[in-house]
């Protein structure tokens, strides 16, 4: 096959994660070492940045530096949550047309989009756009993702440190309420509109200590106020203070989520309704039900981006991803989403492959049923064991004045 040479962009697109740096360096670090890429720029603040011309050169990156950024949190280039248009018609075509004028006027060949479900949807619709016009490049989606939900793949970088994040913070939370004696019920809110794969991780604990959750209540099984108040009493009866973990996403038997009350009603621009306050509406709930000490925690933006709990193996992983993405593309994939596959056998291991774009963007990867016990308030062993290898490692981290260094622009 005929080799496509020219120069590279990268960009960085949804919520920043502990690992999504790891995986620009690992973009990077195939970028430098591909005979075919001459340059390798970086666009600020994803697609945004390239129809502005906010674009960076980064071929110059040394060791040192890429080795920082593969520890340093949030998404080092910046980040966006623009959506382009669903189709190439009228006034919607200039846009797909003016990313294409920036492409040609730097010679972008090879475009890596790092992200989450949105932002594979803006790798399909460029992948579309550049063979309908015929412009030869490729264009390469790279999985990122605390919410675990893209389909295609195992699991998404960033995942892995989340959930580590999530296991300590239960565990630390469980273990400072566990000291009182007075009856209390502690709700602690956890990312996941509609995969509870984060909410699950809070479970983790009950693998290797005494403690977990009472309670975890995931998106994938309606909420059900009456049985939730049932569960509540029964863990009482085990001890007075009772920890429920719950995903903001928690919906009733008619769709309408927990939290949803709480919250404006405003949309973002994928048209997903902004949530939170699942854990004080149900904080509500129980105070006005048990008239008990009651208190909710929202995670919230920690749970995204704490680096100094991150997970080795996930940022090892992200480091690959993206430097096999540049492989691939340089041998004539385009309108792919790199994947991890999980390889058979007790001790964990993954492969790296790629899959077809237009049957991964806009599609939820759900926790399966079969990883939820039989009355929606808990996760199974299976589900656990699933998780627990993404957490495993601690990488050696950079500290300048007691706190870890992070990398900038």
């Amino acid at each position: 096959m005929k080799k496509l040479f020219g120069n590279a962009i990268v960009g960085q697109s949804g919520g920043p994660t502990a690992a999504i740096n790891a995986t620009l360096s690992g973009v990077i670090r195939g970028a430098l070492e591909c005979d075919a890429i001459e340059k390798i720029y970086g666009a600020k603040n994803g697609i945004e940045g390239v129809l502005a011309r906010t674009i960076i050169d980064l071929s110059d990156m040394t060791e040192e530096k890429l080795s920082l950024l593969e520890t340093t949190p949030a998404a080092a280039l910046g980040s966006c949550r623009k959506k382009l248009p669903k189709n190439f018609d009228g006034e919607n075509r200039k846009i797909f047309e003016d990313i294409i004028a920036v492409f040609k006027e730097y010679n972008i060949r090879y475009f890596f989009y790092i992200g989450g479900n949105d932002s594979m949807d803006t790798v399909a619709k460029l992948s579309r756009f550049t063979k309908e016009i015929g412009y030869e490049m490729h264009v390469m989606g790279v999985p990122k993702t605390i919410d675990n939900d893209l389909a295609g793949t195992d699991h998404t970088p960033g995942y892995g440190s989340a959930a580590k994040y999530i296991a300590t913070t239960m565990q630390e939370i469980i273990r400072d309420t566990a000291v009182y004696t007075v009856k209390a019920v502690t709700i602690v809110e956890i990312m996941g509109r509609d995969a509870g794969w984060l909410t699950a991780a809070a479970a983790l604990p009950s693998l290797y200590s005494d403690v977990t959750p009472d309670l975890v209540y995931l998106p994938e099984v309606a909420f059900d106020y009456d049985k939730f108040y049932e569960d509540i009493e029964k863990a009482f009866e085990k001890h007075p203070n009772v920890v429920v973990a719950v995903s903001e996403g928690v919906r009733t038997a008619d769709g309408i989520y927990v939290g949803e009350g709480t919250q404006s009603g405003a949309t973002d621009a994928f048209g997903h309704k902004y949530l939170s306050g699942t854990g004080k509406a149900l904080e509500l709930a129980v105070k006005d039900k048990f008239g008990c000490k009651v208190r909710s925690i929202e995670l919230n933006l920690p749970q995204r981006c704490a680096s100094h709990l991150s997970s080795k193996t996930d940022l090892d992983e992200s480091v690959a991803i993206g430097r096999s993405a540049v492989w691939y593309a340089a041998s004539g994939e385009t309108g792919k989403m790199m994947i991890f596959t999980r390889m058979e056998g007790e001790k964990y291991e993954v492969g790296i492959d790629s899959a077809d774009i237009s049957g991964i963007a806009n599609a939820v990867r759900s926790v399966p049923r079969s990883y939820i016990n039989e009355r929606g308030n808990g996760v199974t062993k299976e589900c656990l064991s699933y998780i627990a290898p993404l957490i495993i490692g601690e990488p050696t981290l950079v500290y300048e004045g007691g706190l870890p260094k992070h990398f900038v622009f």
